[in-house]
């Protein structure tokens, strides 16, 4: 049972997945902190020295400076403006992601498909392309040249 543990555990696959999850786990560190402390303020500047962390309503209806204030006062609150700072950390992730696929899809090889079947003509049973007979209907296959011109023709 440990060698086939071992084994599972040594499969591509698994040492595949566990990398990307940790270097998923130091990518999110970077991001956050780009987006807490890099874009966020420039944002805030943007828009008038906005803090989205503090963006709340207090659903008791009482007017409260920070989500601070209203935590500490117990107010039920709807923080809308983490909610947002989240949806902009998504996307940030989101966009950098899809540049790094973009990026490795062009030094990926592009491997021309060939065809190795082809359809029977009489059955339309994919068969191989070096097949003489189809292992379906028992035609015939024969490929010839005519004049330059390559025909398939059943007999």
């Amino acid at each position: 049972m440990m060698k086939e543990f071992k084994a599972f555990l040594m499969r591509g696959n698994v040492l595949d997945l566990a990398v990307g999850i940790i270097i998923g786990a130091a990518f999110t560190k970077i991001v956050g902190s780009f987006v807490s402390d890099v874009l966020m303020p420039v944002l805030s500047l943007g828009m008038g020295k906005i803090d989205f962390s503090n963006l709340f309503v207090a659903l008791n209806g009482e007017s409260y400076p920070t989500l601070a204030a209203a935590k500490a006062a117990g107010a039920a609150t709807l923080n809308y403006g983490v909610f947002l700072n989240a949806v902009i950390d998504f996307v940030i992730v989101a966009f950098a992601i899809f540049m790094i696929v973009k990026a490795a899809n062009r030094f990926k090889k592009t491997e021309e498909a060939t065809a190795s079947t082809k359809p029977c003509p009489e059955c339309l049973t994919t068969i191989p392309l070096a097949a003489r007979k189809c292992s379906a209907c028992g035609s015939l296959q024969t490929s010839g040249s005519i004049n330059g011109k390559t025909s398939s023709m059943n007999v």
